[in-house]
Formats: C-alpha cells, structure tokens, sequence
C-alpha cells in the first residue's frame, strides 16, 4: 500500500473528507448513515478523518464522537478553526482568544483530548499570521494539538507562518479543474516539508459522475452559489467533463479514481482527502492508491482540464474576497 508522511505520521494518501456528512452539499445523511460510513471507513483501512469547527456548526464533530470515538486510536483526527457562523451573520476570526475558545469546543464535542492536527480555516487578514500561529504553537506545547495547519492561504503567508512554527499541512482545493495550488503552494510545500492535502479533488463531484445538472441540486447545496455551476458556464464544463469520462474509461479506471490519481501525481508530498456519504464510493476511491495509470493518462488529463479551459472562476466576488490562494492572471 502507498503511505506518504503528514505532520510525523504515515499514512495512506488517501483520507476522507467529513465535510458531506453534516455540511454544505444539501441534505445530509441521517445521523445513524453518517456513523455507518465512519465504521466503513474505518474497517476499510482510512486512517486520515478530516473535519471542522464550521461543518454543520459541530454537528460533524459530535457525529465523529458518536460514530466512532470508541476507535480513537485508529484514526488521524484532523479539525479547523477560523470561520464563524452566528446566525446569517459569516466571519473569519483568527484572533488568539478565538482560537483557543474554538480548539476547546472542538476537543469537548470530539471527546478527546487531542487533536492530531489542526488548521486554520481561512487566512484572517486583520490579525497577523504570526500571532495565530503563535496561539496553536501554545496549544501544541499544552498538547491539545498535535501540530499546525493552514487552509486556503497563498504561499507567502505559508512562509510566514512557518518562520514561526513549522506548518505540517497546507490544505487547499485542488483537481485537474481547480489548477491554483501550481502557482506557488505546491512548491512551497515541497521546500519547506509541508504536506499538501487537496480538498474537493473531484472537483466537487463533477469528475465523479456524480452530476449532470446542476439544477437538480437540493436547496443549500453550496455548488449553488458557484459560478461554474451557473447557467453561462455550466454547459462548457459539462462539455469537458464528457471528453474527461472518455478519458477514464479508455484507462480502465472510473472517473474519480481518474481525478484522485491525477492529484496524487502531481508530487509525493500530496495527499487527497475525498468526500461521500456513499460506502461504494468510499471503496472506489480508497482502491485508488493500488491503481496503475500511464503517466500518458495524465498528460491527457492536463491537455483537456486547466485553468484556461475551465469557464468561471471558483467562487462569486464575495467568497473570493475571504481568499488568500494565489489566483492565476485573466486570460
């Protein structure tokens, strides 16, 4: 089996995305569904289990407590901090004071006392990089953390944080469809030994057969709100997707298996952190890492997916606004 290094620990490149469980693709599956995926997850072999403060505003943490906290010790615990929802009301809030409040919620609804690793959610830009890495280099020294990660931040202020602490983890969206890591992050993380772990790298599940129509998404789906999903973009992407199931097929691999293998390629310090509420989907993307593709495959991938082919951009105005990612010049 294939394992590559994440802040001390070897694991299975492969992890699971919690995220759909409680939050932000519709509805959620039951409480009891959820836990039956986690123990899946679990016996299968997962090791490397990625949640957050924001998912389901701790309804996922209290669903990892319920389903499988009695395993603890065969998981990677993974949470985040930063984003806060108080009624309609959305902020990022990085403060130190925030922080430690926010890991001490988290710890409570994981019952544990420990958090493997721990990102901050977003990059708060009015309180310095420096002074929130300092808070969770406090909260690693009193071991409630294991060790420190960022979310969604652009390589520079990965560089500032790490002159402080050293980052274990950047974590950022990333697929043949969401090129933004290969500006900078990327190398970034290979200099200075930060794994890169890739959220949505399935791109959201359009490189999963998982859509055909977004207008059969469910009332607060998140895609709902994103530009590529819209009425002007869509049908292009859809075309592209079509050419990329060609793809997949031809190399004997689904389209997910296709999407996550491309992302495992692009260094040996990138891991993919898939999400599903789907046991099958679950097996299909863990037997990802046994899979044999010609780098041929690959090449192909990048011709037809890139940042120039892609219509839209990944967020409308307001969200990209609360981004630290580099993003690539308009063509």
């Amino acid at each position: 089996m294939t394992t590559r290094q994440l802040a001390g620990r070897t694991l299975n490149p492969i992890g699971l995305g919690c995220m759909s469980l409680s939050h932000g693709y519709g509805h959620p599956p039951s409480p009891e569904d959820g836990a039956r995926l986690l123990n899946a997850a679990l016996d299968l072999g997962y090791v490397h289990l990625d949640s957050a403060r924001l998912y389901g505003l701790g309804k996922n943490e209290t669903l990892i407590r319920e389903a499988i906290s009695h395993r603890r010790d065969e998981y990677f615990l993974v949470s985040k901090c930063g984003i806060i929802i108080e009624g309609e009301s959305r902020r990022i809030d990085c403060r130190p004071e925030t922080i430690r409040r926010e890991v001490d919620k988290s710890l409570a609804l994981l019952k544990t006392d420990h958090i493997d690793l721990y990102y901050l959610h977003r990059r708060d830009f009015d309180t310095p990089i420096e002074e929130s890495i300092g808070a969770l280099a406090e909260l690693k020294q009193a071991g409630k953390i294991g060790a420190i990660g960022l979310s969604e931040m652009s390589a520079t202020t990965l560089r500032k944080a790490h002159a402080v602490h050293p980052i274990a983890a950047m974590q950022t969206e990333y697929s043949p469809w969401s090129r933004n890591p290969e500006i900078a992050v990327l190398e970034a993380c290979k200099e200075l030994g930060t794994a890169f772990v890739a959220f949505s790298p399935v791109a959201r599940g359009v490189l999963a057969g998982a859509l055909r129509d977004p207008a059969t998404l469910s009332d607060g789906d998140l895609r709902k709100g994103q530009p590529r999903f819209n009425a002007e973009n869509w049908p292009a992407n859809l075309a592209l997707v079509d050419q990329y199931n060609t793809l997949a097929a031809q190399a004997g691999v689904t389209p997910a298996q296709l999407s996550l293998a491309w992302v495992l390629s692009r260094g040996d310090h990138v891991h993919a952190i898939p999400g599903t509420t789907n046991i099958a989907h679950l097996e299909e993307n863990f037997a990802t890492t046994t899979l044999d593709i010609d780098t041929s495959v690959f090449a192909n991938v990048d011709a037809l997916i890139n940042q120039s082919s892609v219509s839209g951009p990944r967020y409308a105005p307001g969200m990209q606004r609360t981004i630290d990612t580099e993003e690539f010049e308009p063509a």
